[in-house]
């Protein structure tokens, strides 16, 4: 195990640019904690709070960017999340236009959430905790604003984001000028209303690299199954295109034509939506291990 690397919460970034300077250095093995403001910038403390008022250059901050030695074009960053730490209160937010039905909702609104250990209270009901990260992605050439999904990860508000779970990432520039934040004590698939429970917090997470490995989009090894994540203009293009990919990648690991593999994905490949609300909108395609281990889903999707 190598030394442990710490990036304070103030070393934020609000685009993955590759002309940003690195908060801190890391290398292969070393551990990285990673102290992260919420989603909404720290700007929102009581439910008097309203997210019409607050300054939306603020929003979604990624503590970092850190520079992973080694790490070269071509390469996959994979990002092994150890534990997630979230404060003991958050909040929820929404707006006039805001989430996926922007012409329904006619009021701004907060509600304090409070992280009781194994559970999280809302309008006093007791939610089960699923602590996870909205934001995890690496400098582009696009430079896309934190907020914003794509090839290079970012804000991709993915359940499967979690403890236990490890990040497969594509490196564009040397180092990948990783940037961590936008933690949830809770939040359901497609995070609806534009927000889940807004948390600040602690992340560690484990590095290490895979030479000329670069997947062409984000993929998450949790539990028994790898999980390609997409993000297009419209969560039609997204399901479209993941549906695409699995296929091909099936068709190519296992040695059988398209056809086939197009049969077999619609026995064993589930679909899902991870957000419905960022600029880009976020789909999954779920790969069992029993097909394909993770390690040849990164390989043959690097090849596609």
């Amino acid at each position: 195990m190598g030394k442990l690397v710490i990036l304070p919460k103030e070393k934020v970034q609000y685009a993955f640019d590759p002309g940003i300077e690195p908060a801190e250095y890391a290398k292969p093995g070393d551990i990285v904690e990673f102290n992260t403001v919420d989603a909404l910038g720290g700007q929102i403390r009581s439910e008097k709070d309203l997210v019409t008022s607050i300054d939306f250059n603020r929003v979604n901050p990624a503590t970092g960017p850190l520079y992973v030695e080694g790490a070269e074009p071509g390469d996959a960053l994979l990002v092994k999340i150890l534990r997630i730490e979230t404060s003991s209160k958050g909040f929820v937010v929404t707006a006039p236009g805001a989430g996926a039905l922007p012409q329904i909702i006619r009021e701004a609104r907060t509600r304090t959430c409070y992280v009781k250990g194994d559970y999280v209270e809302f309008l006093g009901f007791n939610i089960p905790a699923w602590r996870m990260i909205g934001v995890i992605g690496v400098a582009s050439s696009e430079k896309p604003s934190t907020g914003t999904p794509g090839r290079h990860g970012g804000n991709l508000d993915t359940k499967f984001i979690t403890e236990g779970a490890t990040v497969y990432l594509p490196v564009y520039y040397p180092g990948g000028l990783i940037g961590i934040g936008d933690l949830h004590a809770v939040m359901a698939h497609g995070e609806v209303c534009v927000a889940a429970c807004e948390v600040e917090g602690r992340v560690l997470v484990e590095l290490s690299v895979l030479k000329n490995s670069a997947p062409i989009w984000p993929i998450v090894e949790y539990g028994d199954s790898s999980y390609i994540l997409v993000s297009m203009d419209t969560i039609e293009d997204s399901f479209r295109e993941a549906a695409d990919i699995a296929v091909k990648l099936l068709s190519r690991a296992l040695g059988v034509d398209w056809v086939d593999a197009y049969m077999l994905a619609s026995l064993t490949v589930d679909l899902g939506v991870s957000q419905l609300v960022d600029p880009r909108k976020t789909a999954w395609v779920k790969i069992p291990k029993y097909l394909l281990e993770t390690r040849k889903v990164l390989e043959a999707l690097a090849s596609l």
